[in-house]
């Protein structure tokens, strides 16, 4: 077995937590790769010499330990790409939708992964094309949670002509909008007034952020849509963000967003189902009306 372990923060209380579980991992005669950052910060690790280091992973690994938050979930997308390595995330931040395992809980949960009591989540990605300026967007033109399109240098609203399926739907004025898949539903979504979806719903939500036209609503709409944006406003650029990726981009730029042709899977436990996610992250049920 090969288990590739990332930290994409360097916090101390990460890199801490990286340190046990490489060492419980080689312990258990495991082959541990880890990235080059982290490999760099591994000070206090007495079998360091004896991990592997990755740039990206192929399907020789078998899972990829990502240790933080719901960001850091983000950035191991990155790694993963279309190799189809499971994700198990171990939430040391705040929040964590994403994570499948807190950190008061990781014995227990690296327990159930070598007894093979987890189910995996295929996670829906939404795939970017821009037609003149595709390279601006990099290697990976992909994110997990959502594409936003966001005002930039100005306070004004932006005009965000919207399109579906090759036919015009309208013209959002308002602060941006984001495009989100069931996994970043309970992300910027949900903070934006937007729907929570559940993580094998066949759908993609549209919200707007602070529209000026009152009656636009967020949209639900099945996960096989084309759509199409460009922005227009008083300045010259706007924002392109793809999960936590920023990127500026002239007005009047076509944006063509679709559902990517692969998934990425994530581990969960039978403790972690999304709806006690939900009641643990949100405090539903605590009402005593409830």
């Amino acid at each position: 077995m090969q288990i590739a372990v990332l930290c994409p923060f360097m916090k101390p209380v990460s890199i801490g937590y990286a340190e046990g579980i490489i060492e419980h991992l080689m312990g258990l005669k495991i082959k541990v790769i880890v990235d080059e950052q982290l490999h760099a910060g591994l000070e206090n690790l007495p079998l360091k010499e004896q991990l592997g280091v990755f740039k990206t992973l192929d399907n020789n690994t078998d899972f990829l330990i990502c240790i933080g938050g719901d960001g850091s979930m983000l950035q191991a997308v990155t790694k993963v790409k279309n190799s189809d390595v499971p994700i198990l995330g171990i939430n040391t931040g705040r929040l964590g939708f994403l994570t499948s395992l807190q950190k008061e809980s990781l014995n227990k949960g690296l327990q159930a992964l070598w007894e093979k009591k987890y189910s995996l989540i295929k996670r829906t990605l939404l795939e970017v094309r821009l037609e003149q300026q595709q390279s601006l967007l990099g290697e990976f033109p992909y994110a997990l949670n959502e594409i936003s399109v966001s005002r930039k240098d100005t306070a004004s609203l932006i005009g965000i002509n919207a399109r579906l399926n090759n036919q015009a739907l309208t013209t959002y004025w308002a602060d941006g909008l984001i495009v989100t898949t069931p996994t970043g539903s309970t992300g910027y979504n949900l903070s934006s007034g937007g729907p929570i979806v559940l993580p094998d719903t066949p759908a993609l939500v549209m919200t707007p952020i602070a529209p000026h036209n009152l009656n636009i609503r967020p949209l639900v709409l099945p996960d096989n849509s084309s759509i199409e944006l460009q922005v227009s406003g008083r300045e010259e650029q706007h924002l392109l963000s793809l999960d936590s990726r920023l990127i500026s981009l002239p007005h009047n730029t076509p944006i063509l967003i679709k559902k990517a042709n692969f998934s990425v899977a994530t581990v969960q436990f039978d403790d972690t189902a999304f709806y006690n996610t939900l009641r643990e992250k949100l405090f539903w049920g605590l009402d005593k009306r409830n």
